[in-house]
């Protein structure tokens, strides 16, 4: 999910762990545990020339159970011996810091793996990408209440209950939310499928995923033999079914026989994809699986990238939204949520 998401989750656990004996540090060394997964977007620039290599690394290896593992071994035994000296000593133990770090790192990828971009959870002996497509990327609704309940216990006493009852707050307020999403998950998972019927549309495969910033407006992709069909549906919507789909070509301008970047960039995006051409040397990626901000037009896809030819491989350009302002696409969103 969101930094800001991930930064309220480390220092929860920080707090879980060490709150009572080193107070509001417990908060901010979780906060570090659980942003150093993120930092694999940095490492992945740092590693490959290629846009397009960088790009996959994330949510790779330093989103692995793996990592979590031995990162934690690591930061823990260093923290232990800078912290743990003068005044500190045998304050705090060497299983206190190893825990800490373990859980700020671990539960990192955990929750990315409920997001549609998929988290390789078992790096590096399989590639396979965990994704329950139940919350967005971000989602105010879990974030706000739990970030609420970090910051209010902050101003307590180290060994107060109050401290600790607003921990368990915000964590069981957080938890209950994405029980719910699950429960929502499921549910909008069967108006699709009869949706998809209704509209007698043969489908090998779909999924299903809300749009960005909440649970109540979801987006839908169906893949046939030679087409997908794509279509929304808010839970505020006066009819219980995804109306009016939209048909988005198979467009395939280069195939991944062409260039294994095309294999893994469909690999990425599960198979649902389409590649435009868009002139000399140049094409347009557009990963289907996220909405597209037009259904009527297939090249409005959120998640798209410009590709060009560099030397027998493909690049990527930096990637940038197809929204102008962030305000705009609140405001559409908000409209569309409020049903049809």
């Amino acid at each position: 999910m969101d930094s800001l998401t991930q930064i309220v989750l480390g220092a929860a656990c920080g707090e879980a762990v060490l709150g009572k004996k080193i107070g509001n540090k417990a908060l901010l060394f979780g906060a570090i545990g659980g942003t150093i997964p993120d930092l694999d977007v940095l490492v992945g620039s740092w590693l490959y020339g290629n846009e397009i290599d960088a790009m996959l690394f994330h949510r790779g290896f330093m989103h692995s159970i793996l990592f979590s593992i031995l990162a934690a071994i690591i930061l823990g035994w260093l923290t232990y011996k800078l912290y743990n000296s003068g005044k500190r000593r045998n304050s705090t133990t060497l299983k206190d810091w190893i825990s800490l770090f373990f859980w700020s790192l671990f539960t990192h990828p955990i929750l990315d793996c409920f997001t549609p971009y998929g988290t390789q959870l078992f790096a590096p002996f399989s590639n396979y990408r965990v994704a329950l497509n139940n919350i967005a990327v971000a989602d105010p609704a879990y974030t706000f209440p739990f970030l609420v309940c970090m910051i209010a216990l902050m101003f307590f006493k180290r060994t107060s209950l109050k401290r600790r009852f607003l921990l368990k707050t915000g964590i069981g307020i957080s938890s209950v939310y994405m029980l719910f999403t699950f429960g929502n998950k499921l549910y909008i998972d069967s108006v699709f499928r009869k949706s998809l019927k209704e509209s007698h549309i043969s489908a090998t495969r779909f999924s299903t995923q809300p749009a960005i910033f909440n649970n109540i407006l979801w987006y839908g992709i169906a893949e046939t033999e030679s087409s997908y069909y794509v279509s929304d549906y808010s839970l505020m919507d006066t009819k219980n079914s995804f109306l009016d789909f939209k048909k988005v070509s198979k467009q395939r301008d280069l195939k991944p026989s062409d260039y294994k970047d095309i294999k893994d960039l469909a690999w990425f995006s599960n198979q649902y994809y389409s590649v435009y051409k868009l002139g000399v040397n140049e094409f347009e990626y557009n990963d289907l699986r996220y909405p597209l901000l037009d259904l009527d037009n297939p090249n409005t896809s959120v998640f798209s990238l410009t590709l060009y030819e560099d030397g027998n491989r493909l690049n990527m350009k930096p990637f940038k939204p197809k929204f102008e302002s962030l305000g705009d696409i609140i405001n559409t969103l908000w409209i569309r949520i409020k049903g049809i």
